[in-house]
């Protein structure tokens, strides 16, 4: 048995946008899905509840990060991550690759694994393959990734090349660890840089291995937007279409739209809650700095076709006031709106789906928004 499945509902008849359903041993999620972020076992600034409020189905830990605090051994004897963060709905957990590979000088890597330096003491660790799936099957989240090694971006063809196979080797060695199939869907990564032939390469290799689920990683890392979408424009016809895709650290409305546009099922980042700590926030009509003087006295709701707890009883003014104060209460509030924001987002591109109109959600969501 496998402890995840995939639906494929609908297709949009004018591009590859499509609209599914993925079921796991803690509930089923409806894609187009972007989920939240919770580095540490927590989505800053929010509690599980508030996050299962605003409709997000699913959300992401990181595994180097519980690794190292509080570690992997505390949270399984807590009961498993779901358990130890109450949180009762699916869970994913990256490798903890993208992480130690973007160390620098604090990292080695090796055909072994990568032996990098705690962020936190600086004592010496080695992460492997079947290290991060050891972590991982302790966390016990619903979808774990195989560790993989994610090329800088601009990188040469050699070193990519050299980059993605490595990569598959990892792939094999983190399914042989694997054993609890039934209970943790393992993902693998593509690789490949911005090389279309060496993407098509890597995903030959990783379907290989007939995996619940396939990653597309090493985007979003710098590249123009251009590059990216020119990657996807492949993956209809690199990755089954029976599988979910999972486009890896990506959560900007524009690069949402065009991902689905193309195929891809999964989203995260955690640049909605991270600009809601610097005051940032994600409105139908664009960008709101919530810092600026202009909303001094401006008593209106931040953006007045939300229907988020935010901007149901608090104006710019207020908000505006908070941030100025250093209060607390500005990154709950505004991360509040920017992860419903991103949910109700998705939401709209999944109903769109479903009626044939992705296309004319997308242009009229871009006039408003300002793209």
């Amino acid at each position: 048995m496998s402890a995840l499945t995939y639906k494929l509902i609908k297709k949009d008849s004018k591009n590859k946008a499509r609209r599914g359903e993925i079921t796991t041993p803690h509930g089923v999620i409806q894609t187009p899905v972007f989920m939240p972020v919770g580095t540490a076992a927590a989505v800053k600034a929010m509690r599980p509840e508030q996050v299962e409020e605003l409709g997000a189905e699913i959300i992401l830990s990181n595994t180097y990060h519980l690794y190292l605090r509080p570690g992997h051994e505390i949270v399984r004897e807590a009961g498993g991550l779901h358990k130890f963060m109450n949180w009762n709905k699916p869970i994913l957990t990256d490798s903890g690759g993208f992480q130690v590979f973007s160390l620098g000088d604090l990292r080695k890597i090796t055909e072994e694994g990568v032996e990098f330096r705690s962020f936190i003491d600086g004592s010496k660790h080695m992460l492997t393959p079947e290290k991060s799936i050891e972590i991982q099957n302790a966390l016990g989240s619903d979808i774990i990734m195989a560790f993989d090694e994610c090329a800088p971006y601009p990188a040469g063809r050699e070193y990519v090349k050299n980059s993605l196979e490595r990569t598959t080797r990892w792939l094999k060695r983190c399914k042989e660890a694997h054993k609890d199939t039934e209970r943790q869907a393992l993902f693998g990564i593509m690789q490949g840089g911005m090389y279309p032939d060496l993407r098509k390469q890597s995903a030959e290799e990783i379907t290989q291995f007939d995996l619940p689920g396939y990653a597309i990683g090493g985007l979003s890392v710098g590249e123009p937007k251009e590059e990216m979408c020119e990657i996807l424009d492949y993956i209809d016809e690199w990755l089954p279409e029976n599988k979910p895709r999972y486009l890896m650290g990506v959560g900007t409305p524009d690069y949402l739209f065009e991902g689905v546009e193309r195929g891809v099922d999964m989203f995260d980042c955690v640049l909605p809650t991270r600009i809601a700590r610097n005051g940032t926030a994600m409105t139908s009509s664009g960008v709101v700095n919530i810092k600026n003087a202009k909303y001094e006295r401006d008593f209106t709701p931040l953006d007045h076709e939300c229907d988020c707890y935010t901007c149901r009883n608090y104006s710019r003014a207020y908000l505006r006031h908070m941030f100025k104060s250093n209060e607390i209460m500005s990154s709950m509030l505004l991360s509040e709106h920017n992860l419903h924001f991103l949910v109700n987002t998705m939401k709209n591109m999944r109903k769109a789906i479903e009626e044939d109109r992705f296309s004319e959600y997308k242009r009229e969501f871009y006039e408003k928004y300002g793209y």
